[in-house]
């Protein structure tokens, strides 16, 4: 199907947030841990995870914290987390081995939910549906994209699943904040990628992004939801974080037509998320933006570099989290 790329060049009535009102306020530091892992049960419980094995917790809305130091696990990138409730979470152990560990107790004791010491393994991201359907999604292997499916809330996976996705030469996929996977129904999950070409992948159907690409640190890093017809995907070059070239495109018909904002983000943006009505933010390594009319324009509110936004499930806060430990939150001045 023909699809057409429309730059939206229209002055916007600004609705929702209002943009002037808001900022990030740093809650954590810790030097030397980079978190890219963030998820967000409700507006008390908060969990975090990254390098050097680490993950932390909060239960108070993110006064204070909880960290740990994953046993036999010490040096670990954990890039995605995914969390129940303030005891049940799952955390994502990107390569050698490539593994994910579940916690029932808070995150005092972790087991071993799944291994994968094949060589090339790379997992980049996972999502869930619901406490018990959730799916993983892995750089290519043997010329396909790794993906495996969880049905009992992560005790067990199938990885063993034919017709994966085909992944072209030089295309992967970016573990910079585990959201270029989205489950949008139970076994229904869209996911992007990246370098040296950059598509959007839906079942088993590919279709090209008009984002930058065509070198291994540029492409779509991240995908985020209002519903089926409405969606976001940012990215740019990691390399290049001031640049604002093809960073992000949007659609109001499902992927039909992709838009250009008339006012991008401010730069390379690892991380887009849905927050209610037409409001939307994003952050990357030089600041945070947020949009009011659906991605047609965005307002840089904050110049702090973080990896990752989520916003409450069940809830109105949203927290970020990046590098050297720091965690923030939007507040509304």
């Amino acid at each position: 199907m023909f699809r057409t790329i429309i730059l939206n060049s229209c002055c916007i009535l600004l609705f929702g947030l209002p943009l002037s009102g808001q900022s990030i306020k740093i809650l954590q530091s810790t030097s030397e841990i980079s978190l890219r892992g963030m998820s967000v049960v409700n507006d008390k419980v908060i969990w975090v995870s990254g390098s050097s094995g680490k993950v932390a917790r909060s239960i108070d809305g993110g006064v204070t914290w909880n960290w740990f130091t994953v046993q036999g696990y010490e040096k670990t990138d954990f890039r995605d987390i995914e969390a129940f409730s303030s005891s049940t979470a799952l955390i994502m152990g990107i390569t050698e081995p490539a593994v994910i560990l579940k916690t029932v107790d808070g995150g005092q004791n972790w087991k071993l939910v799944y291994e994968n010491k094949n060589s090339g393994m790379f997992f980049d991201a996972m999502d869930f549906s619901d406490r018990k359907t959730g799916v993983v999604v892995g750089d290519p292997i043997q010329g396909g994209f790794f993906i495996a499916k969880t049905m009992d809330g992560g005790n067990s996976w199938e990885d063993n699943l034919f017709n994966k996705p085909v992944a072209d030469s030089g295309e992967a996929c970016f573990a910079s904040s585990g959201t270029n996977i989205r489950m949008i129904a139970k076994n229904d999950f869209y996911f992007i990628s990246g370098g040296l070409h950059s598509n959007l992948i839906h079942g088993y159907q590919k279709q090209q992004l008009p984002i930058v690409q065509g070198k291994e640190t540029t492409g779509a890093n991240s995908i985020a939801f209002k519903n089926v017809e409405t969606f976001v995907i940012v990215g740019g070059d990691f390399t290049t974080k001031d640049s604002t070239i093809d960073n992000c495109i949007y659609t109001f018909d499902g992927g039909n037509t992709w838009l250009f904002p008339s006012v991008p983000p401010h730069g390379y943006r690892s991380c887009v998320e849905y927050l209610y009505g037409s409001s939307w933010i994003c952050c990357g390594l030089n600041g945070v933006d947020l949009s009011t009319d659906n991605g047609k324009t965005w307002t840089l509110i904050s110049k702090e570099s973080f990896h990752v936004c989520r916003k409450a499930k069940k809830g109105k806060k949203v927290f970020l989290s990046g590098a050297n430990g720091n965690i923030g939150v939007l507040e509304y001045n």
